[in-house]
């Protein structure tokens, strides 16, 4: 079954898209403003964001909020983990995070494209599903990182190794959460 994006479609369900992909653009908002307290770095809970909104709204409005979000930061508004304080608008966004937030759109699509074939309906099927849509973050932001800084510099080091622990538990976190809500959700 086709997702209904709203396009085309009756003024509420364009009404209930337009909400639902700002409402997107403001949850990955606020979890990149949360810091969480992990070993070896501290954690933004983003990637989870990224996640539940793919599992929950779907590739084509996942991708939606998450186009609203990058093109909220590239405008210049602080919405991206560190800014203010690290820059802001196209300046951060060609900095060495760029490549990830590049990313942010294929892992939330992945996630919406694993979740309408089914794939939140048990946890033993989320699971993966989280772990390779949440992989799709770092593919972009790892070549990004080394033509920016250099393919000869500890790249995995910097842009991967740090953060595999602390995506194992976001992406389970975003598992569970996909599946219980599935198991709610009215037929």
């Amino acid at each position: 079954m086709a997702e209904n994006t709203g396009i085309g479609a009756h003024p509420r369900r364009l009404a209930e898209t337009a909400a639902l992909v700002v409402g997107g653009s403001l949850l990955l908002t606020l979890s990149a403003k949360v810091s969480v307290p992990f070993y070896p770095v501290p954690m933004t809970l983003q990637t989870m964001a990224l996640l539940v909104l793919g599992f929950t709204l779907g590739p084509a409005r996942a991708g939606m909020a998450v186009l609203l979000y990058l093109a909220q930061g590239a405008a210049g508004f602080p919405v991206f983990s560190g800014t203010p304080e690290k820059g802001i608008g196209l300046a951060y966004m060609m900095g060495p995070t760029g490549g990830f937030l590049l990313g942010f759109l294929a892992s939330a699509m992945l996630a919406g494209w694993f979740a309408a074939k089914g794939w939140t309906r048990s946890l033993w099927r989320a699971v993966p599903a989280a772990i390779l849509a949440e992989a799709a973050v770092f593919v972009p932001g790892l070549l990004w990182l080394g033509a920016l800084l250099g393919f000869d510099k500890p790249i995995l080091a910097w842009g991967l190794y740090p953060f595999v622990l602390g995506g194992a538990v976001k992406a389970l976190l975003a598992a569970a959460i996909a599946v219980a809500l599935h198991r709610t959700a009215p037929r």
